[in-house]
């Protein structure tokens, strides 16, 4: 049986705009309420404005009023398991630091990670503390 998750992330994926890489993703993410948050990979002929899925999605998320997630599924149609990029891996450090990662394929395919495991030491508020000399 297809987690619900991955299946939000598999449908998301299906509206991704991607004519020029063709590389279509899908991530979904599951709030701490069960509310279920999809977003796709959103291209830009300028690629620096591209957005990548799992960002759309936590952004979404957050527009939506959501602050902490617990699961996220990315969906791509790869034989290896398409993990988040390090940009996206910092943004779900910042909502989600222990969440399970759902990497999954067309073919059903599936992986599971924490976000701590993707990103060990990552980048917080905490850094930006500044103590006195």
């Amino acid at each position: 049986m297809t987690d619900p998750l991955v299946t939000a992330a598999t449908e998301a994926r299906e509206r991704a705009f991607a004519p020029y890489s063709k590389f279509r993703v899908g991530a979904a993410l599951e709030a701490e309420d069960g509310t279920v948050i999809a977003g796709c990979n959103v291209e830009s002929a300028s690629y620096g404005l591209t957005t990548c899925a799992e960002r759309v999605a936590v952004f979404t998320g957050v527009a939506r009023g959501f602050r902490c997630f617990k699961r996220v599924a990315i969906v791509a149609d790869t034989a290896a398991l398409t993990p988040p990029c390090g940009a996206c891996r910092q943004i779900l450090w910042e909502f989600a630091p222990d969440a399970e990662v759902i990497l999954a394929n067309l073919t059903g395919r599936t992986e599971r990670f924490t976000v701590r495991e993707l990103l060990p030491r990552g980048f917080d508020a905490k850094q930006l503390a500044r103590e006195e000399y």
